[in-house]
């Protein structure tokens, strides 16, 4: 597998990266993860417009899926013409929450474009990815992923609070792709995102391989979040970039 940091900022677009997005790649099928605010720019750099297989939303906050609205007229209207209908999974409620971002909904051959597929926890095939999500803890339904092809396991945290749910999801990963919103110090609001150090602490109980940080809030210093998670996890270790590409 091949993943590509299309944008790691959490909550808003930083200096330096979109939202959360991640292109996924394996045997020539491309499964982007996530879409949030800025992604779909970043997309472009690495593939074209027109070869996207599938979408996976994790969840329904904006920096995480909101250029799906933006892709929408992309496909809608591109120069080739009407592009194939997309696939596009997650939890229940993303084709009110993309359909309803439009000015005038419905918005003519909004159907046209997209093919939601409402998911809830379990595993599912997706090309020649088996997809495990779980749902993790944050506000809203939010799912963590297990992404498995070639023999090679991706784990990806989505949004959320310290939960078992996501160590059982990261068992042994290859790569474990992690949020760090928040510094320790002050104590953060609890029930939303991981620390530095608790994403650490994750990464250890399961057992991976190598730890991704991601979703770092433009607020906060990246060098400051790596070294949380060094005082919990002793394995290879670093903070993604917009634009990183790595070999799973």
């Amino acid at each position: 597998m091949q993943l590509t940091i299309l944008g790691c900022a959490g909550t808003f677009p930083g200096p330096h990266s979109p939202c959360s997005g991640y292109l996924v790649e394996h045997d020539g099928f491309r499964l982007v993860v996530d879409l949030g605010s800025g992604a779909l720019g970043n997309l472009q750099r690495h593939i074209d417009l027109r070869d996207v297989d599938a979408v996976y939303l994790t969840h329904l906050h904006a920096d995480h899926c909101i250029d799906l609205v933006a892709y929408f007229y992309a496909r809608r209207y591109h120069p080739t013409g009407l592009l194939p209908q997309l696939p596009v999974y997650g939890p229940a409620g993303m084709k009110y929450r993309i359909h309803a971002a439009f000015e005038e909904p419905p918005v003519d051959g909004f159907d046209d474009v997209y093919a939601f597929h409402e998911r809830s926890a379990g595993t599912m095939e997706i090309g020649p990815f088996t997809v495990t999500a779980a749902v993790v803890r944050h506000p809203i339904e939010c799912h963590g992923l297990r992404i498995e092809a070639g023999g090679r396991v991706l784990t990806y945290s989505a949004d959320t609070a310290s939960c078992p749910e996501l160590v059982e999801l990261a068992r042994n990963a290859d790569v474990f792709l992690c949020e760090a919103s928040w510094p320790s110090d002050p104590v953060p609001p609890p029930g939303i995102h991981l620390t530095g150090r608790e994403a650490g602490e994750h990464a250890t109980l399961a057992g991976a391989r190598r730890l991704l940080l991601t979703h770092l809030m433009p607020f906060h210093d990246p060098q400051a979040m790596l070294a949380e998670a060094k005082e919990t996890y002793d394995g290879s270790l670093e903070v993604v970039h917009a634009g990183s590409v790595y070999t799973v």
